[in-house]
């Protein structure tokens, strides 16, 4: 993701505007690109450009940067000094709060007004803790009732001690041991000592009391401080840290819009730059972040004390806590942005974007910011029984388009047509799958994941042995998973990997744009070094990601082109059209081909692919150029600006995925000759995965956004290819056919099956052509009198990606359709750019199919 988001979820919020103003500063590195390649003229003062084309492009962008550094130095000034003295503000009352937190614990009698030295006393631990730990001092009747029977003695003896020299102290009543006992006298004596008695015990209450008051005062008072110091200590630690936070995003900030402008504009300035004013800046001294660390370091230590008795790494660890986490946006690979236009395009083929239940995916009915809610739109119905209010989506196309189907499939189960019960259920289903593909009402994945269930509720599956008994459900579960998962799906898998590694680290795009960089500003080179990049880049990294990756590279020239430039439609469509091409090179470029792969048996190994493939590959490119040429002239008044290399040298990470792919791709060319030692591609498809994910290069999350709609897509054809092979209804179909052929040659039954092909995969997903043809033309071509059934499958599996006439026909074109200029918001190309250019395309892509394609594959034994 862009650095600009990683400022802007990272910043402090009430510090916003003090930031580097990095979006800025880039839309004038544009400015300065448009202006140093498209001069304004002096007499057109609308078109001439703001910034004089004159003026060094350095000084107006140096005199930028330091309208950014004086303000940021300035403003890291004054927060320095701001938090800098309420730390030492802090200090000072923590060692205060220390202080008299020990005197009243440890420094005297524990009554009000004495004290006692704490100096020479060191800290044995946390203040705050021990007031939270320590038990509530009591008062002395208390004490001496919790403490029992002895505590009491004590006490009884000092009472009467102190009795005995009260009643010395009073003038003598009584009488002396001659005198008779008077009973009045005794009893007035008695009452008189109670009461003296009485008084005593009350005034030594008043004292014990007057001390628990005073210690719960005293406790409350030091228990409260500690409390405001642990959130003061927690405060400025967050502040000191987001001052740190604060340099680093901001120098980091002029060292990429620096790296940035170097590369769009040709210039070395960030070196320059960087070492003269940025580094010398307060803000970027290592001075200031020595300081920084050293003043976190105290507020640990004060914490520590205060809290955590003296532990700082418990006081670092609690103070962490309360940090925000550092928001890392990592920058967009090609690999992600596929995923997302392929998720986007979900179910476009048909135009239907709503699912039954699910919401309208029509970007044009997006909700806004200030919109309303929306409200399940109802449609009321009147009954005999009244009026009835149901959802809209019951009426709607896509509902109706699902009842027609599924009625055609309930139709089929019971009108009898095959002889056998599981050949009339397996065709029941197939026209049902197909259907449901072909229009799209569910996720074309949902779909596939119906095959094996049908599968084995219809029970259309039967034993590969001689007597072809039907399977009961137990066994036809067995055998229908064990067709969905093959050595084939591996290999996509491991396809994916590669692309996903080559896409993450920007080998591709280095690949790519050093490539393009030789191409100059000719309009007529440019365009035809894009295509085969575009081309050669479907080959390794899928023809779904390819265009994603051209289109981010082509971006500086069509910022520098008009938007209604033929260059720039050319460009994009030119693109997309070789990435269709580039969809047949390889055996992993594209899903279609690894169904041909699954059919084919025994499979061609990549060098025998490469030798049909790469000459009708690259003649289709070359003539489709020429219709861009001759129907758009891209080179009428275009100034190109050229793409430039990346100057950066290659990681040992990047060199680790290079040899690991080059290895990978070797020992599937070779696959063949080693298959004593791995059996088949999807085994050695293994090797990329393990040393990718086991390594770290790619991740889980690299994982989960693999293309699995696509793999659940393959393996739910693979599964239905196999059933209806199972259930015999393939040989019928396959059977008749051939019969109506009978009179062709193997080329004419070539064209007819890539004509065919064509047809259908312009208007349905290329893979699900393949999913719903590839198996019988294998069939026929097993049964012709001259049976070449790999090379009716190879010539049709070539055929699918050569299928281009609309903007829905394959993930290119859809990608295409999506590109938008930046400044206008208005899209590059119309659905009649590809019906006027597409159609021509796929139709001379045919032809050498089927002249060149042919000899090639007479000529490699197919």
């Amino acid at each position: 993701m862009k650095f600009s988001h990683s400022i802007q979820f990272n910043a402090v919020p009430d510090w916003s505007s003090h930031y580097i103003a990095y979006s800025n500063l880039k839309k004038l590195i544009y400015q300065l690109e448009k202006t140093i390649h498209r001069p304004g003229t002096a007499d057109d003062a609308e078109r001439s450009p703001l910034i004089p084309a004159n003026e060094d492009p350095d000084q107006v962008f140096s005199r930028a940067l330091d309208v950014e550094l004086e303000k940021i130095s300035s403003f890291y000034q004054l927060k320095e000094l701001e938090i800098y003295g309420e730390v030492s503000e802090f200090l000072k009352d923590e060692a205060s709060y220390e202080a008299e937190a020990l005197d009243n614990l440890d420094g005297g009698d524990g009554r009000p007004g004495t004290s006692g030295r704490v100096s020479d006393r060191p800290r044995t631990g946390s203040i705050f803790r021990s007031f939270i730990n320590k038990p509530r001092r009591t008062s002395t009747v208390s004490r001496s009732m919790d403490e029992g029977v002895e505590d009491s003695d004590d006490d009884d003896d000092e009472t009467t001690a102190l009795h005995k020299a009260d009643k010395a102290a009073r003038p003598s009543t009584g009488r002396s041991k001659s005198t008779p006992y008077d009973g009045n006298t005794g009893r007035a004596e008695q009452a008189e000592d109670m009461r003296a008695s009485t008084e005593f015990s009350k005034s030594i209450r008043r004292q014990s009391q007057n001390y628990d008051d005073y210690a719960n005062e005293a406790f409350e008072y030091l228990y409260s401080s500690g409390i405001t110091l642990k959130k003061r200590a927690i405060s400025l630690y967050v502040q000191l840290c987001e001052l740190k936070s604060f340099v680093q995003l901001n120098k980091t900030g002029f060292t990429k819009v620096l790296k940035k402008y170097d590369k769009i504009l040709d210039r070395n300035l960030k070196a320059k730059y960087v070492a003269k004013n940025v580094s010398p800046a307060y803000p970027f001294r290592p001075d200031t972040l020595k300081h920084i660390d050293e003043n976190i370091a105290k507020m640990e230590k004060a914490y520590a004390d205060v809290v955590t008795q003296g532990d700082v790494t418990l006081a670092k660890k609690e103070l962490r806590l309360h940090l925000r986490e550092h928001v890392v946006w990592e920058r967009n690979t090609v690999w992600r942005e596929m995923i997302g236009i392929e998720r986007k395009a979900q179910a476009a083929n048909m135009g239907i974007r709503r699912t039954l239940l699910g919401a309208d995916n029509d970007p044009a009915k997006a909700r806004l910011q200030g919109d309303d809610f929306d409200t399940p739109d109802m449609k009321e119905l009147t009954t005999p029984v009244g009026r009835l209010k149901l959802p809209a989506w019951l009426f709607s196309s896509t509902m109706f388009t699902l009842i027609v189907i599924v009625a055609i499939f309930i139709v089929l189960l019971n009108v009898k047509i095959m002889k056998k019960p599981e050949q009339q259920n397996c065709l029941a289903m197939l026209v049902f799958v197909s259907l449901l593909w072909a229009t799209e009402v569910i996720p074309l994945f949902v779909t596939s994941l119906l095959v094996p269930f049908l599968c084995v509720v219809l029970r259309v599956v039967r034993s590969d042995d001689a007597l072809h008994l039907r399977l009961n459900t137990k066994d036809a579960t067995k055998y229908i998973f064990a067709a969905m998962w093959t050595p084939t799906i591996m290999l996509l898998l491991g396809g994916f990997a590669i692309a996903a590694a080559l896409s993450k680290y920007d080998i591709a795009k280095r690949i790519a744009t050093f490539v393009l960089s030789k191409a100059g500003t000719k309009p007529r080179v440019v365009l035809v070094t894009n295509m085969f990049v575009a081309a050669f880049a479907s080959m390794w990294i899928s023809n779904v990601a390819a265009p994603v990756l051209c289109f981010s590279i082509i971006q500086p020239m069509l910022r520098n082109l008009p938007s209604d430039s033929p260059m720039s439609k050319a460009l994009i469509l030119g693109i997309a059209l070789a990435s269709n091409i580039g969809g047949m090179l390889s055996p992993i470029a594209s899903p279609q081909n690894i169904v041909a792969l699954e059919i084919m048996n025994p499979a061609p190994s990549w060098l025998v692919w490469f030798f049909i493939a790469l000459p009708v590959g690259v003649i289709s490119i070359l003539l489709i150029w020429l219709i861009l040429l001759l129907t758009f002239h891209p080179g009428r008044g275009t100034t190109i600006v050229p793409i430039r290399s990346v100057k950066d040298n290659f990681t040992g990470v990047q060199w680790f995925i290079s040899f690991v792919t080059l290895g990978t791709i070797v020992l599937w060319c070779f696959s063949t000759q080693l298959d004593w030692l791995f059996g088949e591609m999807g085994v050695i498809a293994i090797i990329p995965l393990i040393l990718f994910f086991g390594t770290g290069i790619l991740t889980k999350e690299d994982f989960n956004n693999f293309l699995w709609t696509i793999i659940i897509l393959a393996a739910g054809g693979l599964s239905l290819g196999k059933a209806v092979n199972s259930s015999g209804l393939l040989h019928v179909f396959a059977k008749k056919i051939t019969d109506e052929v009978a009179g062709l040659s193997l080329y004419g039954v070539l064209v007819v099956f890539a004509t065919l092909i064509l047809v259908v995969a312009t208007f349905i997903s290329h893979t699900v052509a393949a999913l719903i043809i590839l198996p019988l033309v294998h069939d026929v071509g097993k049964n012709m009198a001259e049976p070449h059934p790999r090379l009716l499958v190879m010539g049709s599996a070539l055929m699918c990606s050569a299928a281009m006439g609309l903007p829905t026909s394959g993930f290119p074109n859809m990608t295409a359709i999506m590109m938008e200029d930046s400044q206008t918001g208005q899209r590059y190309l119309q659905v009649k750019h590809f019906i006027s250019r597409g159609i021509p395309s796929s139709v001379i892509t045919l032809l050498v199919v089927i002249s060149v394609g042919y000899g090639l594959m007479r000529i490699a034994g197919l």
